[in-house]
């Protein structure tokens, strides 16, 4: 006798349908059996002959599809350039700006340098752009993108005069057209490279940092803070570009002694002025000695009072110092007392070689123990630490060196005239003998600036530089900085400390490539003229002729009389313009003048890299603070660098340079090189973490494009199995769908939401993980393996066959539109193969559209119960083919039970939902073992705990799965053993065809 099952509850029954809270219990890797390939377009899948299927092989609706499963060879750049053609990548930025919506979403381009070609950091940074900015316009935003160049500074003049014969002799205004004619080539080869790479942008309208309206503005925002000025500050005649390092450069180093005038109050005890005592110094360059004004200790360092067997004298020099010292200058020390460096406050030295001049002790955190005598020779002209002491004290910053690198006559007789590190030198030296100073003289090696043209060294003197106070505004800066979203947060607190240590900003180069400041100096007094008025004349100028105008103009048509006689001047010609040019930090810094658009002016990201941090991030901040107290951008995304892929620097010796063309188009050699195309340089992008070091190299590109082809493979699969199929007249409303296919539409309005979360949050790489794992686990793993006999043997109109057709149109769907920001021709190639909706493109047509409805979480216990079991059959054959058995399940009496009969109706079935699920030929569900069960019949045994609305309907409940080798024949044409006979169909079978009207 068949036990009797317990009665249904349909309430309970009916919780399969029911939007019930999900589970806490994440969803089971489903496992496909033996004989069925979760792959799509298996071999069994493919347009096989007809004596494969005894002979009904065309009454079986295979996949049909043109969509390849991977473009081999060049085939995959020549297919993403087609697509572009066809599918007007060139003309969408324009048509999405055309929309009449309220939303904008402006990510506004930090300029890349426009120096050189294009390369795999470009890519990082563009990519990631564009997925940004066609995410937010799929989801119907109006985006705001205008791609720009800095196009001035020092590295493109250098490259532009590099293959220049006399470079030295061209004047500014010929330095200016080359320097200008190889930015404008850069620029061409780095944005032919951006579009091929599928970058949507304003191509037509891109701004580059030496167009007049840019300098124009620019220059208005420089008036604008108010904060400038001129300051003289130690520095090098050169950028810090147009300097190399000889690391063998040889200096004449000297120890010195200072005398003290004054000891310090706590070592007065120990130094009581009964024997001479003097501080030692250690420098390697004795011409900075007449420049002395202080020196310095480390405050929380040891020092030690130490007195020389041989003269009797004292010296203070550092305790770590003392026996290094002494074996230099081949003395034998004492040590006195030791003492911390604070105790040296308010001590003074007199001054070596100037008579009269104090040298007070001061504290400075810049001393160093590791060379020398942990006393460190300040002179504030020639050095940006000792510079920062002097400020800080109010010391005098007297240059007495010119610009030329000889001594002033404020040097003094002997010096004047002399040539610092030559004879110069020579005769500090010869003056720190004769004073008695001199301890010791001896050469030195270390690295040391040299000018890259003529090698020969330079000097730090101060000279006369603009700069912005950016102290003043610093505090402004870091509290709007507070209230930017930065990606990822830890970024923040690092540009937060840079700030808090950038006391000031040197606006000013001293070369002619750039924007010139605009400002004029009295011939005989030096001193400056720029008002409003010279200023806003200058930028009249410059708006119509671009800054060429100020140096191929006459002073007469640059400075107006009524400004001079304003200014208290007799004649224009009586001021000269000045020389300088703003730094290209500030040129790109102040961008946002420029290009965002409206009243605020503020972009709602800036996406960087961290280099930025201390770069483009924290001029366009600082300078758009100054000028208007608020931040130019709502939120930062900084991310890491591209590196090879062992995490090594890239190198051309090393031979791990990564060539985004190289990457597209392949290299001359194409087994080493292959093609890969331009979505393979996305898919690195979007699947890195970019937060951090972006690997990238052979063995990471040939991963990417694998993770596509297995990608195509799941698209290919649902297209081939849409033929025949219009979503618009065939689709199955959800409420009569196989609660199966209820799942999948549940698990799709999941994904897409996560995945918009994850886009939100410019987390492409969780993108990437949820958009795999989504193909692999819940389509082609488990989907796709249990819906191939609805799909291929149901009849082709069949409700059931719908069902799961309009589940994998909306999963197509969803799953193209969820990956088209990151693999842009892929998406439009999927959507050219459609059977339907042919037409406006994917990126023309929003973002996913999930429908709230489809959330169940009660579903999934049904699902999840029914696969668990399934889980239990399989792992019972060991891997065999699953069609070659029958499932019998046993459940007790329950929530359980009466969920898998919402699955299936009849005690036993080859066609019900329970049995598709089970991938068996045929199954049974029974509330009690039947008595004729086989003695030797293995008996899995589990149990799954049923969690519903929140955990307040709970229940465990056991079963147990019998897998019994199946009695009946296989069906020719379904393949399954369901059939009397293996010459004849299955009932089903026999049924579908008499349908079509076949034999």
């Amino acid at each position: 006798a068949k036990p009797k099952s317990k009665p249904r509850r349909p309430a309970l029954a009916a919780a399969a349908g029911s939007s019930l809270p999900a589970p806490p219990r994440r969803l089971r890797r489903h496992r496909p059996p033996r004989g069925l390939c979760a792959g799509p377009f298996s071999r069994a899948s493919q347009n096989s002959p007809r004596s494969r299927r005894g002979g009904y092989g065309d009454t079986v609706l295979l996949p049909r599809s043109r969509f390849p499963a991977q473009l081999p060879g060049r085939l995959q750049p020549q297919t993403e350039l087609e697509t572009q053609q066809k599918c007007g990548f060139s003309e969408l930025y324009s048509w999405q700006r055309q929309r009449k919506t309220k939303q904008e979403f402006c990510l506004h381009d930090g300029p890349p340098y426009a120096n050189g070609d294009p390369h795999v950091g470009h890519a990082l940074n563009k990519i990631l752009k564009d997925i940004t900015n066609r995410f937010y316009m799929m989801r119907g935003y109006k985006v705001h993108y205008v791609p720009g160049w800095d196009c001035h500074g020092l590295p493109i003049e250098l490259k532009a005069l590099s293959e220049v014969k006399g470079a030295e002799n061209l004047s500014p205004m010929e330095i200016r057209q080359r320097a200008r004619e190889f930015a404008e080539k850069a620029i061409e080869k780095q944005k032919s490279a951006f579009i091929r790479w599928g970058v949507m942008a304003d191509w037509a309208n891109c701004y580059r940092t030496f167009d007049p309206k840019y300098e124009a503005n620019q220059l208005r925002v420089f008036y604008k803070i108010v904060l400038i000025y001129v300051w003289y500050l130690p520095r090098t005649a050169l950028a810090e570009a147009e300097l190399e390092y000889n690391e063998q450069h040889v200096s004449r180093s000297v120890y010195m002694k200072f005398p003290l005038l004054k000891s310090p109050p706590k070592l007065a005890s120990v130094i009581d002025g009964s024997s001479p005592a003097s501080v030692l110094v250690w420098t390697t360059q004795p011409w900075t000695v007449p420049a002395n004004q202080a020196v310095c200790y480390m405050p929380d360092s040891a020092y030690s009072v130490v007195k020389c067997t041989t003269t009797g004298e004292h010296f203070i020099l550092a305790a770590d110092r003392v026996e290094s010292t002494a074996a230099v200058l081949d003395m034998q020390f004492e040590v006195i007392s030791t003492c911390k460096g604070v105790d040296l406050a308010d001590g003074s030295c007199a001054h070596p070689t100037i008579p009269g001049r104090v040298s007070p002790l001061l504290p400075a955190n810049h001393v160093t123990m590791a060379k020398g005598t942990g006393l460190v020779h300040t002179a504030p002209a020639h050095g940006m630490e000792d510079y920062s002491v002097a400020s800080h004290h109010q010391l005098p910053t007297d240059c007495l060196v010119d610009e030329s690198g000889f001594f002033t006559e404020a040097a003094g007789p002997e010096l004047q005239n002399k040539n610092v590190l030559e004879e110069g030198n020579e005769a500090v030296i010869q003056m720190l003998q004769a004073a008695r100073s001199l301890l010791k003289e001896e050469k030195y090696v270390h690295s040391y600036p040299y000018d890259w043209r003529t090698k020969k060294p330079m000097i730090i003197r101060a000279s006369k530089q603009w700069f912005v106070n950016t102290a003043s505004v610093k505090a402004t800066a870091q509290e709007v900085l507070k209230k930017v979203k930065v990606v990822p947060t830890s970024a923040v607190n690092r540009m937060l400390e840079m700030l808090d240590r950038r006391t000031f900003w040197c606006i000013s180069r001293q070369r002619c490539w750039g924007v010139p400041i605009p400002v004029f100096y009295q011939k005989n007094t030096g001193e400056c003229l720029m008002n409003s008025e010279t200023i806003t004349d200058v930028i009249k100028i410059v708006e119509q002729q671009g800054t060429d105008a100020w140096w191929t103009l006459p002073i007469e048509q640059l400075l107006s009389k009524g400004a001079v006689a304003k200014a208290g001047g007799h004649d224009v010609l009586d001021y000269v313009k000045g020389q300088d040019v703003l730094d290209i930090w500030f040129d790109s810094g102040t961008s946002w003048a420029h290009v965002l658009e409206g009243a605020e002016q503020r972009a709602d990201t800036y996406l960087e890299g961290k280099d930025q941090l201390g770069g483009w991030f924290q001029s366009s901040l600082l300078t758009s603070v100054a000028a208007r107290k608020k931040a130019p951008y709502k939120t930062l995304v900084v991310h890491g660098f591209t590196l090879g892929e062992k995490g090594e620097k890239m190198s051309k010796s090393i031979g791990n340079v990564v060539d985004p063309d190289v990457v597209i188009n392949g290299g001359e050699d194409h087994t080493r090189d292959p093609p890969y195309g331009a979505d393979v340089l996305r898919w690195w992008v979007a699947e890195s973490n970019v937060f951090t070091e972006v690997l990238v190299g052979p063995v990471v590109l040939n991963a990417a494009r694998d993770d596509i082809n297995k990608l195509r493979n799941t698209l290919r699969f649902m297209l081939g199995n849409m033929a025949g199929f219009n979503p618009e007249t065939d689709s199955i409303p959800a409420s009569e769908m196989y609660i199966v296919d209820q799942y999948m539409l549940h698990l799709l309005q999941d994904y897409g939401s996560k995945v918009t979360e994850a886009y939100k949050e410019y987390d492409y790489s969780k993108v990437v993980r949820l958009l795999q794992a989504f193909c692999s686990r819940n389509l082609s793993n488990f989907y796709f393996s249990i819906i191939k006999d609805r799909l291929y043997c149901e009849e082709e109109k069949d409700p059931k066959r719908r069902s799961c057709q309009t589940v994998l149109a909306e999963a197509l769907d969803i799953v193209v539109r969820s990956f088209a920001p990151i693999l842009p021709h892929l998406a439009e190639e999927v959507f050219q193969h459609l059977p339907y909706k042919k037409g406006k493109g994917v990126f023309r047509t929003g973002w996913i559209n999930a429908s709230s409805a489809w959330k169940k979480p009660g579903i999934e216990e049904a699902i999840e119960g029914a696969c668990a079991m399934r889980d239990s059959f399989l792992g019972s054959i060991s891997g065999k083919n699953a069609l070659e058995y029958e499932v019998i399940i046993v459940i007790e009496p329950g929530l359980l039970f009466e969920l898998m009969e919402a699955l299936q109706a009849e005690e036993t079935s080859s066609v019900s939902q329970l049995n598709e699920i089970m991938m068996a030929s045929q199954t049974t569900l029974l509330s009690e073992l039947p008595k004729e069960t086989p003695t030797d019949a293995n008996i899995i045994r589990g149990t799954f705990l049923i969690n519903l609305e929140g955990g307040d309907i709970r229940e465990e409940s056991s079963y147990k799965v019998i897998a019994l080798p199946i009695a009946k024949a296989k069906c020719p044409r379904c393949r399954r053993y369901t059939s009397d006979s293996t010459s004849t169909p299955c009932p089903r079978c026999l049924k579908v065809m008499a349908g079509k009207g076949s034999v």
